[in-house]
């Protein structure tokens, strides 16, 4: 579809303000393997402290980058599939917003020292700017999503069927409305009125089980978009078609309902919150795991039809058929990476969610190791491939550099399985996470040096290397296409293709049900945890 100035602007920078502010995620992010290598025996570099750098990575690639492309993906998928362009004076007011929201951020972080990660853990407190930028950011991003709305209820006057791309980017934003409540409860209530002197204590507790009922269901948010890339954008790309709607639409149902009660197992370790409730959340993450299984199944019955397409007929031998290499077909080679990480991101989750698994390795450098495979795996690969892709749609230019932008997803893909171990395994032995270990358990002059570990710390490194040099190539990518000439028309298009199995529920077209199913889980769910918590803090 054509494409106005307007919208075809708001998407631009939706996607390219947050990917220039990836250079500084992307380069701290760097700088932490450094430290925990030893290779920087120093509590700061360049001025930025190792916890400054920590919470530059964490707010930038965590929260800005995946807020801003669910709703750059979003506005564009919700013009697309509809038809009709979304209101863009609401649209351009929820952009200029989180716009503002990050520079208040990046101030705190970088001129007042704010130092409390993307976590923001009571009893640290940072500066109110930090608070009052994470907040503009959140409610723009509230603000994009209220705009699609009316858009979405014209076109069901005149359409039954909900498209669905529309489908899972409501879904996910679903999701991130009902998991930011609770964290702004916790911020506008709490943290802000602590950081402005207003009142001395706060429920620190009670602060974290808030965050955390935000906290995984992030998780989600950053996963559902890509999910649409998967079921929608991918099939196209290699001549294929999406396996199963129903199977793709009950995915985004089913987190919905899941998504957000599962909070609590990231509190194993937590005093205050009764075992039979820690329990329960567990056994609901394994629950929201099943979507995923569901995903993978119509992803991989999605890949065979494409192989046996171009001439496969033995077992496995579809799997020799798919455009890996294919320079034309770039875009399949980030999802495939993805994929293929995100297989040991979801196992090592599905580990880490048993309770005397969890205690093992609570606090140590597992957790973040499992943490970059999922968001570092399909979701971040997702979000680097499909943005690029929009850039080129909506600019009417090609793409620039094919065969370095071919070799970006599988050195990214290598790297990341070798942070990932190291990371992990370190974790298991007790490698602690987020400590400055180039001034301890990593320098020979210190008391704490522990050598058993090091070995561990340099694997990490090695595959961090690897993947900032996936992103470097990366971004000479992105900037060389962005600075090349046009070629082409400039349109708005979302590749989609026709599933091969179609029809499903009229339940499946709805949100009802599947938002009154997830409220009753999240009540029942948090009741008695809120309560266990208020008992043992005393209020």
């Amino acid at each position: 579809m054509k494409i106005s100035k307007s919208l075809k602007n708001l998407i631009f920078w939706e996607i390219t303000f947050p990917m220039i502010l990836l250079i500084f995620g992307i380069y701290h992010g760097f700088m932490q393997v450094l430290y925990r290598a030893g290779i920087i025996k120093s509590f700061d570099f360049l001025g930025i402290t190792y916890y400054q750098g920590l919470t530059l990575h964490g707010v930038i690639n965590a929260i800005v980058l995946t807020t801003f492309f669910g709703v750059a993906f979003g506005n564009a998928i919700v013009s697309y599939f509809l038809k009709r362009e979304i209101n863009l004076k609401i649209a351009w007011f929820s952009f200029w917003l989180m716009f503002v929201g990050t520079l208040i951020t990046a101030y705190s972080i970088l001129i007042q020292k704010t130092d409390v990660l993307y976590t923001f853990y009571p009893p640290l407190v940072a500066p109110p700017t930090f608070y009052l930028g994470a907040v503009l950011i959140v409610i723009g991003s509230w603000i994009a999503f209220f705009n699609w709305i009316p858009t979405y209820l014209n076109y069901k006057k005149e359409n039954k069927e909900t498209p669905l791309a529309v489908y899972g980017i409501f879904s996910t934003f679903i999701i991130w409305f009902l998991c930011t409540i609770p964290v702004a409860i916790e911020i506008l209530f709490m943290l802000l009125p602590k950081s402005l002197g207003i009142v001395k204590e706060i429920n620190n507790l009670l602060a974290r089980t808030l965050f955390w009922m935000f906290g995984h269901a992030l998780v989600y948010f950053w996963l559902l978009p890509i999910y649409v890339g998967l079921y929608v954008i991918m099939p196209k790309t290699i001549n294929s078609k999406l396996f199963s709607e129903t199977f793709a639409r009950l995915t985004f149902a089913l987190f919905i309902i899941f998504s957000i009660p599962v909070g609590v197992h990231h509190q194993f370790a937590d005093p205050g919150i009764g075992t039979i409730w820690k329990l329960i959340q567990g056994f609901l993450t394994f629950i929201v795991a099943i979507p995923s299984f569901i995903t993978a199944f119509t992803i991989s019955a999605t890949l065979e039809y494409a192989g046996r397409k171009n001439g496969s007929n033995g077992l496995f031998s579809w799997l020799f058929k798919l455009p890996y290499f294919d320079k034309e077909k770039w875009l399949f080679a980030y999802f495939i990476s993805g994929l293929i990480v995100f297989i040991f991101g979801g196992i090592t989750g599905i580990v880490n969610a048993s309770y005397n698994v969890n205690l093992v390795v609570h606090n140590t450098s597992y957790v973040p190791g499992h943490f970059h495979l999922t968001l570092g795996g399909l979701v971040f690969l997702g979000i680097i491939g499909i943005s690029l892709h929009l850039i080129t749609k909506i600019t009417g230019k090609e793409i620039q550099l094919k065969f370095l932008n071919l070799l970006v997803p599988y050195l990214w893909l290598i790297g990341s399985l070798i942070f990932g171990f190291g990371m992990m395994a370190g974790g298991i032995l007790g490698i602690p996470r987020r400590t400055n270990m180039g001034l301890t358990y990593s320098n020979p002059d210190s008391p704490l040096f522990n050598p058993h570990w090091q070995v561990w710390n340099y694997i990490s490194f090695f595959g961090g290397t690897i993947m900032f040099l996936a992103m470097v190539i990366y971004f000479i990518v992105f900037f060389s296409t962005i600075f090349s000439k046009k070629i082409k028309e400039e349109i708005l298009e979302i590749e989609s293709s026709e599933p091969y199995e179609n029809g499903h529920n009229k339940i499946l077209n709805e949100f009802k049900l599947w938002l009154f199913l997830a409220i009753i889980l999240i009540i029942l769910a948090y009741t008695f945890v809120y309560y266990d918590v208020f008992r043992a803090t005393g209020g």
